[in-house]
């Protein structure tokens, strides 16, 4: 892909507590955009880390929002679109902080947009299992949110809690209004099949985690698996009549 083709690019990092892991990350991005993407740049999302993550970031040759107070996830990202969408950019890419998910992976999750074949893309670790394939309780987990979604929406998503993503304008214009703030991954899914937007996997290697501790463990499964159920039915409920009608 060559620089003329790369459409202007953000990439959100949304991090609480990832001071060992946020410099490999941005030096990733920065190195991609040596490697002829110039027109990519980096924006981390502290979300009021309480490790030194802040100190980290300033070091860094990358965009940052401080937030002033602790948003989740799906606030944390919004903030990220929202800035995304009022400064121009094409494309948002979710990016964690945490050093799972490689940049040199990033020109392949823009492909479909500059085709316009896709206004999301997800990087999937389970359409030819390779890399990283996350823990036996979050597997049983994605899997059980899959067919959610075929019920619900009639499309079927292998890894629906997958934060490595990509968006274009169309969508970009959606999530600044509304993103969802518990679980955004799986409940986004279902916004964006309301909104009819066109969503695509793609196949990525993932690595575990660089850093940091998952918020998800065994002992959880079942509870995250449940308050996902109930986010993403609110997030059905709330916006089906306004999508399919529009």
């Amino acid at each position: 892909m060559s620089s003329q083709r790369l459409p202007k690019t953000l990439i959100v990092i949304p991090c609480f507590n990832e001071e060992a892991s946020i410099a490999a990350v941005i030096a990733e991005i920065n190195q991609l955009k040596k490697a002829g993407h110039p027109n990519i740049d980096a924006l981390v999302v502290n979300d009021c880390s309480t490790d030194n993550t802040i100190d980290v970031i300033r070091s860094l040759n990358c965009l940052f929002l401080d937030l002033p107070v602790n948003l989740g996830i799906g606030g944390a990202m919004q903030a990220g679109y929202k800035y995304a969408y009022r400064n121009g950019y094409d494309i948002a890419v979710q990016l964690d902080g945490d050093g799972q998910h490689p940049a040199h992976e990033i020109p392949a999750l823009l492909e479909p947009l500059i085709a316009d074949t896709a206004d999301v893309v997800i990087g999937s670790r389970f359409i030819t299992r390779e890399g990283f394939q996350s823990s036996t309780a979050r597997r049983i987990g994605i899997t059980y949110f899959r067919w959610l979604n075929q019920f619900l929406i009639g499309q079927t998503i292998y890894d629906s809690t997958s934060g490595f993503r990509a968006f274009n304008r169309r969508t970009l214009a959606v999530v600044n209004d509304y993103y969802p703030d518990e679980y955004p991954e799986p409940e986004a899914i279902v916004q964006f099949g309301l909104h009819r937007l066109r969503m695509k996997e793609i196949s990525v290697r993932m690595r575990e985690r660089q850093g940091g501790v998952s918020s998800i463990n065994s002992t959880k499964a079942i509870y995250y698996m449940m308050k996902v159920t109930l986010g993403i039915i609110f997030v059905y409920t709330r916006l089906r009549g306004k999508y399919t009608t529009s």
